[in-house]
């Protein structure tokens, strides 16, 4: 049986009342993009039925074509219940590729753009009575150069580092009464020092003069309490903490908050959320959690899977990823060309366990001005989205583009984005480019597939005499980039080993290795060289799991280990240079 994906979608902001509305909508492919003309959205049936959130190219989703779909419709029936009487209805999806258009009861609503952010309308000015008829519409064209579309494959087929596409809804959608005076987000800074929590809020106009309280607890202790009045669109409170609980690797200590509005003895909103308690540091050494160094063990995690495609088959799939990474030895991942649902970073907070949140650049021109304007917005709605995570402690908004068209001509983009993200968030590094290319940057990375251990540990022995990696740049990436000597350095990507049973034909990086023995020969040793190197922060090992024809996983795809993962852990876990 299908998992409908019930748990609610947005761990981090938690109203009681609210309505899944996952599972069965109608839907239909159109081919030629034709149904707004042909007036679909005043249909009163589609063709087929798919399980929501499932895209359609899945299994789980009833309906698995993977051919191209430029353009695909859905339709759902819904009846409120009795809450929403008297109230502002949000309809929240939490993902839909690429260019969503809305319509309510037959009547045009609101349109998103940006296949991984979540798309949130006010519908309540279209309902009459409490039954609603949702039409959505999406435009995905991943060829089109224009829109960020991360590993999916713009040929019909999966091929080298890219896989089977994503069109239309893939993350949970739900709806949700409001009062007109509600809060819309919230921001957590925490200070470790103090200790103490500053929350920056965003308010609706309609919260004016209304009474705003926020507690935070720790394991059902009160911690703190603050009251103020709400005078403008935003209010700012600091709450003073009674006992300090640090968020750490494998320790994810969370707060819980709890925002309440009042307007007299009116209870306007409550929503339940929390933080976590942490400081990320960096300086030339590396990253610092807390005040100690700590070194990055991360892996690459693309967020695929075998049934599900870019949506987990169910909430506890997405857990155990982290779980099983952990038990690999990682204490973080690269979430890799994806940004990834808040079901996941949940985990992530709650387990202890640091990750980058990347956007999926792929698929799009950094020369073009429209597909700029494209990207910039949806990549600001993403650190806005998952800010307040712990688990974050980083960004990264490109990976391995490289200086296209020659001439340089991207590095104009790339400053332009690593400057916003840095003025949407000063509170952690960012990368601008991942790997071998970089205009402007708080780390160096660099992506290394080579496979010898003795050639690999060789090309980095003079990183801190010399200030630059000569033999890197020579080698892999001519011309693109001279090390910055006052950067810590990151080994972002490397391993890559392949390693498949049978008669598969799927690739890996390098030779593929025969033997159980071969293969920890060469992981330690290229994972040793990086431990033992002084002047690396961290690594990121491609990758936790294989992925369609990808088999360099220390996992197989449907998440079997490859190995027991004690061997991993051993080997990952040793103490690093860094952290004597």
């Amino acid at each position: 049986m299908t998992d409908l994906r019930l748990e609610y979608p947005r761990p981090q902001f938690v109203r009681p009342d609210w309505l899944c509305l996952n599972g069965q909508w109608q839907f239909e492919i159109d081919f030629g993009c034709e149904g707004e003309n042909r007036r679909y959205f005043e249909r009163e049936t589609l063709k087929d039925e798919i399980t929501v959130p499932y895209c359609p190219e899945s299994e789980l989703s009833g309906i698995g074509y993977k051919g191209f779909m430029n353009c695909v419709w859905y339709r759902k029936e819904v009846t409120l219940p009795d809450s929403f009487k008297d109230k502002r209805t949000i309809l929240h999806i939490g993902a839909i590729d690429y260019h969503a258009k809305l319509w309510v009861n037959g009547k045009y609503a609101a349109s998103h753009k940006g296949g991984y952010t979540p798309f949130d309308a006010d519908i309540t000015d279209f309902i009459e009575g409490d039954h609603v008829t949702l039409t959505l519409c999406a435009y995905d064209d991943n060829r089109s150069g224009k829109q960020p579309s991360g590993k999916q494959s713009m040929l019909y087929q999966s091929h080298g580092c890219f896989y089977t596409r994503t069109t239309g809804i893939w993350q949970s959608v739900w709806l949700e009464p409001v009062d007109a005076a509600h809060i819309l987000r919230f921001r957590a800074y925490p200070d470790i020092t103090t200790p103490s929590v500053s929350l920056h809020l965003d308010l609706t106009e309609a919260c004016l003069g209304a009474v705003l309280t926020v507690e935070a607890s720790f394991d059902g202790k009160p911690m703190g309490r603050a009251v103020t009045t709400v005078n403008s669109r935003t209010a700012d409170v600091c709450l003073s903490l009674t006992e300090a609980h640090l968020w750490d690797l494998g320790q994810g200590n969370l707060y819980d908050l709890t925002f309440k509005l009042t307007r007299g003895d009116h209870l306007l909103d409550v929503v339940e959320a929390y933080f976590g308690l942490r400081q990320v540091g960096l300086d030339r050494k590396g990253m610092t959690l807390n005040g100690r160094y700590v070194f990055g063990r991360f892996v690459l995690d693309q967020g695929f899977y075998p049934d599900g495609i870019y949506t987990a088959p169910s909430d506890e799939a997405l857990r155990m990823d982290v779980v099983n990474s952990m038990k690999l030895g990682f204490n973080g991942a690269r979430l890799h060309e994806k940004i990834f649902e808040p079901r996941l970073l949940y985990w992530a907070d709650k387990l202890g366990y640091m990750v980058w949140g990347e956007h999926g650049n792929w698929g799009m021109s950094v020369l073009d001005a429209g597909s700029v304007m494209n990207f910039l917005p949806e990549w600001l709605e993403a650190v806005e989205r998952d800010f307040s995570h712990p688990s974050i402690i980083g960004w990264c908004p490109f990976n391995e583009t490289w200086d296209e068209g020659g001439n340089r001509q991207c590095d104009d983009v790339l400053r332009l984005v690593y400057l916003a993200t840095k003025a949407a968030d000063k509170t952690r590094p960012c990368i601008d480019t991942s790997g071998n290319f970089h205009v402007v940057t708080d780390i160096f990375d660099v992506h290394d597939y080579e496979q010898d251990p003795v050639k690999f540990a060789s090309y980095y022995e003079k990183i801190a005499s010399d200030g630059i990696i000569r033999d890197q740049i020579e080698r892999g990436s001519p011309g693109r980039q001279v090390y910055n000597r006052k950067l810590p350095v990151f080994m972002s990507e490397y391993g890559g080993i392949r390693w498949v049973e049978g008669d598969n034909e799927g690739w890996g990086y390098g030779n593929s290795v025969t033997t159980k023995e071969e293969f920890f020969a060469r992981y330690k040793g290229l994972t040793d060289a990086i431990l033992d190197n002084p002047s690396f922060m961290g690594f990121c090992y491609t990758q936790l799991y294989d992925v369609e024809q990808e088999m360099n996983g220390c996992m197989t795809y449907d998440r079997k280990f490859k190995f027991e993962p004690e061997l991993f852990y051993a080997i990952n876990t040793r103490k690093a240079a860094i952290e004597e």
